[in-house]
């Protein structure tokens, strides 16, 4: 891990991806899911949220391989919950009217 602000700087960067791609979806198909849509979007928000209180707040500061070990779940949690969002996000786009 490089720094905590890089860690910020990707969960900032990954969620704003997702969000990303729901507004181009919804942009190119506008009948299409908006509730879904909507709901996968506000899902993301809590989870960057969670994710940027989590890094803020380290369990074990004392000891530097406890903290360690925290980082990398919260970036191995981050990388999971991203591809869960594009994996939802590719279910509602495979789906017909």
């Amino acid at each position: 891990m490089a720094s905590i602000r890089e860690l910020k700087k990707d969960i900032d960067y990954l969620i704003y991806e997702v969000i990303s791609d729901c507004f181009v979806y919804s942009n190119i198909h506008p009948d299409n899911k908006t509730d879904e849509l909507s709901a996968l979007i506000s899902e993301a928000v809590e989870f960057r949220n969670d994710l940027i209180t989590r890094v803020n707040n380290p369990d074990g500061k004392d000891n530097p391989k406890i903290v360690k070990a925290y980082y990398k779940s919260v970036q191995k949690d981050l990388l999971t919950g991203v591809d869960k969002f594009f994996e939802r996000l590719s279910a509602i786009s495979a789906k017909k009217k």
